[in-house]
């Protein structure tokens, strides 16, 4: 059984509706005490983290395979993860609506079978659409934005807000799925 390293309820929801049998721990990790200036590499770092914390502290006989994801999004070279309150959430949607952002999640699966780590960063590209101040208020007064990567959940009221998906569609949620059934199937691969 899968043991997801995650306190995300998006991740969560995506592993259920994959019908991928699955359990959660948190792991404790202090995020802000991780650090890269590379966004691709910085989730990777996180979800490493993430994952090799809760493995250590496994004793479930059951559990085969513990999986570590962490997302952020880099715009205009800069890395945004949530949203420390409202203020900022408009401030970064001012800034990102009409653009292009690459929402990068880095996986990492560590499983008994072959003793095995892989360890990559999934990257998708999102375009926002053009939001005037008023859009940007109440869709921030909603809170969806201060609970997510980047301040959207494209699976929640923030799919009204993106225009384009350049990549894996499940990464933007926050795990790519079809790399993780490749890793599922043939980890070594």
């Amino acid at each position: 059984m899968l043991l997801l390293a995650s306190a995300s309820p998006a991740r969560r929801r995506l592993l259920e509706q994959a019908a991928i049998p699955h359990r959660v721990q948190v792991s404790g990790v202090d995020e802000d005490a991780i650090t890269d200036p590379n966004p691709a590499q910085l989730v990777q770092l996180l979800a490493r983290a993430k994952a090799h914390a809760v493995w250590n502290g496994c004793t479930d006989a059951e559990i085969t395979a513990v999986l570590g994801c962490d997302s952020v999004l880099a715009f205009e070279g800069e890395v945004f993860g949530k949203p420390a309150d409202a203020e900022e959430a408009i401030a970064r949607w001012r800034r990102m609506a009409g653009g292009w952002g690459e929402l990068h999640t880095g996986h990492c699966l560590l499983s008994v079978v072959g003793e095995l780590e892989c360890l990559t960063t999934v990257t998708t590209r999102v375009q926002f659409a053009p939001l005037r101040d008023a859009e940007i208020a109440a869709y921030v007064a909603t809170g969806e934005p201060l609970h997510c990567a980047g301040g959207f959940a494209l699976e929640g009221r923030g799919g009204a807000v993106v225009e384009r998906i350049d990549g894996c569609f499940s990464n933007v949620i926050g795990l790519s799925l079809p790399l993780l059934r490749r890793w599922l199937v043939c980890p070594d691969g």
